[in-house]
This record gives structure tokens, C-alpha cells and sequence, in this order.
């Protein structure tokens, strides 16, 4: 008897299979991403890699290098149980928190901010590191103080102390994108900890009035959302980028000019493989292919906050606010990454994760996904009931 095809695809989302020690829908909906990326990447560089460098493959060969790297690492970190990172915790907050200092007098300088070092022929982009630690820093300190942080507002200030000397390194760069990104990680973890709502709205409240402060303080912030809201008023200066984009949003219609056929990529639109990638895809493979990225996006945030959910209900509650911390980031920064091209949020520089090119910010995400599915097989294996041995109908060295 054949299985309905709603039935395949429960028992490939839910996973019934118990001797399955991993969780084989992250995967794939990771390496669907990266597999898509690779091939927008590749599309969109080509213009900017023949007049940089002459190679109009140059960017699509370090992009497929990273990706090679990036898989290495996943398999690797899977290797490594998550008690380590637990433990290591503090540790790593601090080597984030010195890198970001380092950057500040050693970096590389892009466009007036420092973010970036340079390591050989490689670029670390110290804040998607810090991003990372800091995600493994707040798993720790809730699954120590998660009483204290339900109980009593000192409790819920202590990660956020921490948060402001991270502000203030990444203020100094600046990379105010980042700094918004760790703010939401920190206040949705403390919020799916328990804080009480009255703490979660009023640091909520607080962090509003600190972004609408820093934006009026910096005249290019406030050129960048003064832009945002009428990016037609000024459509040669400070709205140029976002007019382009939304021109290739315009073109791609419902399905698109076609792969590799964007105009909008031939030097109109800066940054097209990069921050604006999707613009790229809008224009090439239309409204489905926005679609396709936006569904796998959300599907692999919804699978990791489910596995959370999982490994918190089977005792694992590190790994379990890692997996929530690790969701938060992903949505929050595709979703910033995704509404900047889309003229819905104001530019912030932020890649998409798996799918832009940027060396530092795929080898992260791909250690991230490896942790996940490290937190997805120890909550396995810590399920399996192993069956009691039979005893013998007769003893070692008895009569049969």
C-alpha cells in the first residue's frame, strides 16, 4: 500500500525515524540556502568582479572557497559537544570583546568604518564573531541565573550590561547594524526565558528611544532613514541605492528577467552581491524567487526555535536557548537584510545569512548550523531507550 505524499513529507518534517541521529530537514534547508546563494552570488558578481579585477569569476570562486570551508567547519563543530561551549562561555566573550577593541586600531577601513582585519589572503569581520559568543554567552548566564532572571529585575540588567560595553565597541567602528541585531537577541532570549513583561517592555521602550537618539546624533544615519521614507526626493544621492533596488524589484515582475539577466547589477546598483542581493533576485527570478528564499528562511528559523522548544522539554536547557538564540539572529537579521532592499527598513549593511557573499558571515553561520544540529543530537540521544539485555535460559558454562 503507497503513502500519501502528505504523509512523506510529515514523517520527513516531524522525523519519526528514531535511529535518525541528526536532524536532516536543518540541513538541507541550510544547504538549500547556501546552494542558492552560490549561484546569486556568482550572478551578481560578475559585472563588479570584471572591473575590480579583471576575472569576472573572481568573487564566485572565493564565495565557492568559503562555502567549502564553511561545510568543513559544520562538520567539524558537530564534533564538538555542547558542554564545551558552556564552559568556554566567558571565555569567548572576552576573545569577542578584545577583537573588537583590536579592530579599532589595527582594522581595515571600508567607506570610514573599521570592521574588518585582515588575516592573509582572508577578512575577519570581528562582529559576526561577537555575535556568535554573544548568543553562547546569554545561553549560559539564563541557564545559570534563569530563576534570578524571572524573579527579580537585577537578574534581567546583567546581560544587559553586557550588551552596553558591546554597543559601545561597536558604536566606535561604527556598525550600528550589528549592535541593533545583538540588541534583539539579547531582549527576545530574556523574554523566552520568562522576564516579566513589564521588564521586556520597558527595555523594549528603552532601546527605542537609544536608536532614535543615535540616528538624530550621526548626520549619515539620519540622511540613511531620512532617504528611506522618500528615497524619489533625492533618487542621485542619499537614495540612489535604494531607488535601484526597487527598479529591480520592478523589472523582475513574477518570474523574472531570467538568471543572469539583470541590468540592474551592470554597476547601477552598488553592493548587488552583498547587502542587495535580493534586489538581484527580485529582478532575475521574480516574485517566486523571492518566495522560494523567503519560505526556506522561515523554515529553518521555524525548525530551529522548534528544536528549542525540544531540547528544553528534554532537560538540555543550554542548548536549548542557544537554538532560540540562534533563531533570533537569523530572523531578525534576513528579515532586516530582506526589508532594507525592499524599501520597508533603512539600510543597515547586513548580509543575508547563507546567501550573501561575505567570508566571515557564512563560516559563522555555517558553525551555527553545526552547533544546532549538535544540540539536535544530543537531545536524540539522550531519548533513546535502550532495551534490557535477555537473560540466558541457561547460565555461562551450563548444560544447554
Amino acid at each position: 500500500m503507497s503513502v500519501p505524499p502528505s504523509q512523506r513529507w510529515r514523517d520527513w518534517w516531524i522525523a519519526t525515524d528514531r535511529t535518525l541521529l541528526y536532524d536532516r530537514m536543518l540541513l538541507w534547508l541550510a544547504l538549500a540556502l547556501m546552494a542558492i546563494g552560490l549561484v546569486m552570488v556568482t550572478s551578481a558578481s560578475f559585472p563588479v568582479a570584471e572591473r575590480l579585477t579583471g576575472n569576472p569569476f573572481h568573487f564566485m570562486i572565493r564565495h565557492g572557497i568559503y562555502v567549502g570551508l564553511g561545510v568543513a567547519l559544520m562538520l567539524t563543530v558537530i564534533q564538538v559537544p555542547i558542554q564545551w561551549w558552556s564552559s568556554g562561555s566567558s571565555s569567548l566573550l572576552l576573545i569577542s570583546m578584545g577583537m573588537l577593541i583590536m579592530v579599532l586600531f589595527i582594522g581595515h577601513e571600508v567607506n570610514g568604518a573599521k570592521r574588518w582585519i585582515k588575516l592573509g589572503p582572508l577578512t575577519l569581520q570581528v562582529a559576526e564573531v561577537a555575535k556568535l559568543f554573544f548568543v553562547i554567552y546569554m545561553s549560559s548566564y539564563l541557564t545559570r541565573r534563569v530563576g534570578e532572571v524571572q524573579e527579580n529585575l537585577k537578574g534581567f540588567l546583567k546581560p544587559l550590561l553586557v550588551l552596553f560595553l558591546f554597543a559601545g565597541l561597536l558604536l566606535l567602528q561604527p556598525d550600528f547594524g550589528s549592535l541593533v541585531v545583538m540588541s534583539c537577541i539579547a531582549v527576545g532570549m530574556l523574554f523566552l526565558a520568562g522576564a516579566r513583561l513589564w521588564q521586556f517592555f520597558g527595555v523594549m521602550i528603552a532601546f527605542a528611544a537609544a536608536i532614535v537618539l543615535l540616528i538624530v546624533k550621526e548626520p549619515y544615519r539620519m540622511r540613511r532613514v531620512v532617504s528611506f521614507l522618500d528615497p524619489w526626493e533625492d533618487p542621485f544621492g542619499s537614495g540612489y541605492q535604494l531607488t535601484q533596488s526597487l527598479m529591480a524589484f520592478g523589472r523582475g515582475d513574477w518570474f523574472g528577467q531570467g538568471l543572469g539577466n539583470s541590468i540592474q547589477k551592470l554597476q547601477y546598483l552598488p553592493e548587488a552581491h552583498t547587502d542587495f542581493i535580493m534586489a538581484v533576485v527580485g529582478e532575475e527570478l521574480g516574485f517566486f524567487g523571492i518566495v522560494l528564499i523567503l519560505v526556506l528562511s522561515f523554515a529553518l528559523v521555524i525548525r530551529t526555535m522548534q528544536l528549542g522548544r525540544k531540547a528544553l522539554h528534554a532537560g538540555h536547557q543550554y542548548g536549548g536557548f542557544v537554538a532560540y538564540g540562534i533563531g533570533i539572529w537569523f530572523a531578525f537579521q534576513a528579515m532586516v537584510n530582506i526589508g532594507a532592499a525592499a524599501g520597508i527598513l533603512p539600510t543597515k549593511g547586513l548580509t543575508l545569512p547563507l546567501i550573501s557573499y561575505g567570508g566571515t558571515s557564512l563560516l559563522i553561520s555555517c558553525v551555527a548550523i553545526g552547533i544546532l544540529l549538535r544540540v539536535d543530537y544530543e537531545v536524540r540521544v539522550s531519548q533513546i531507550k535502550v532495551a534490557p539485555r535477555r537473560r540466558s535460559a541457561t547460565k555461562a558454562g551450563g548444560a544447554a
